[in-house]
């Protein structure tokens, strides 16, 4: 009875740390992208559509700017939520519930983009600093007691700097408003880049992301899938307006179609699975995530959505 009574106050430590622990996902075997990260990626199908009729709305260089800005600041709340959900299981109810708040943000910034520089430049500031701080929070609370708390720590630390650039951006207008929305992006890729290095709570370092390499890789595929659905659909819309279709025409529909093949072909044909067994087998999966994966992709993915416009 003794020893019992002595392991209870251990008990319910312990207890409170099995219950974060439900949340995170059973590594025993491979990791498959879920239901409900499907689901929650068709906000972003049409985040991208938004993207590409913004260029071509504004086809200058300072509208190209204000595109590529846009873009990257897509990307990030897309991408921190992916290393989010390879943690975390998205079948849990909780975690479920937080991809259902963050898809319902992410769909009223998307539908923002459009006049992200004109007045509803707040609705976009806004909807990032809530999403990156918000996300982040979750997560200090749902890792209590686990090895990633710290890390997210940190990275509450500099998402709370870089949601209030983005948020100040929201109120600012003209230049101040790219010029804030430039380092509130800044902030969140230099922050990745030397591991969320903050003063007291120290650093991590990419070993300590145990992601799974081939659940990550398959995330940053189906991003892919959405830049190219999108050229396929913008292709189809703009053959639809054209009333009588000349030869000239219709050899320019079967180029751009014949371009987003060799682009699919380009990343599907060998590329995606060789780096998908890469990371997978990688004893450093951070490492590459963090360089392959988060910071390369989306140049990939702005290419796309360029030739899409052109």
């Amino acid at each position: 009875m003794s020893d019992l009574t002595e392991s209870e106050p251990r008990g319910s430590a312990g207890s409170a740390v099995a219950q974060t622990a439900r949340l995170l996902r059973d590594r025993s075997g491979l990791q498959r992208v879920t239901n409900i990260e499907l689901f929650f990626d068709l906000v972003y199908v049409f985040a991208v559509t938004q993207l590409s009729h913004y260029l071509l709305r504004h086809p200058t260089v300072a509208g190209a700017l204000q595109a590529g800005l846009l873009l990257v600041m897509v990307w990030l709340v897309w991408a921190y939520t992916t290393w989010v959900t390879n943690w975390l299981d998205p079948e849990r109810m909780a975690v479920r519930l937080l991809l259902v708040v963050l898809m319902l943000i992410s769909l009223a910034m998307s539908v923002s983009l459009p006049r992200a520089f004109e007045n509803l430049g707040l609705w976009v500031g806004g909807a990032y600093a809530i999403q990156q701080v918000g996300r982040s929070a979750f997560m200090v609370i749902a890792l209590r007691g686990q090895a990633l708390q710290a890390n997210f720590e940190r990275i509450l630390a500099w998402c709370v700097a870089s949601g209030a650039l983005a948020l100040a951006g929201g109120f600012a207008h003209g230049s101040a408003r790219y010029l804030l929305w430039l380092l509130a992006v800044a902030v969140d890729l230099i922050g990745g880049a030397v591991g969320f290095a903050t003063p007291g709570l120290g650093r991590s370092h990419t070993s300590d992301w145990t992601i799974e390499g081939g659940h990550f890789a398959e995330r940053c595929q189906a991003f892919i899938l959405i830049a190219l659905g999108e050229s396929i659909v913008i292709i189809g819309a703009t053959l639809t307006d054209v009333e009588s279709p000349t030869a000239a025409t219709l050899a320019a529909f079967v180029v751009a179609f014949a371009g987003s093949v060799g682009l699919w072909w380009l990343y599907f044909d060998q590329s995606a699975e060789a780096a998908a067994e890469k990371i997978a087998r990688s004893d450093d999966p951070g490492r590459l995530g963090r360089s392959a994966y988060h910071l390369i992709h989306p140049v990939m993915v702005a290419g796309i959505i360029v030739s899409a416009a052109g």
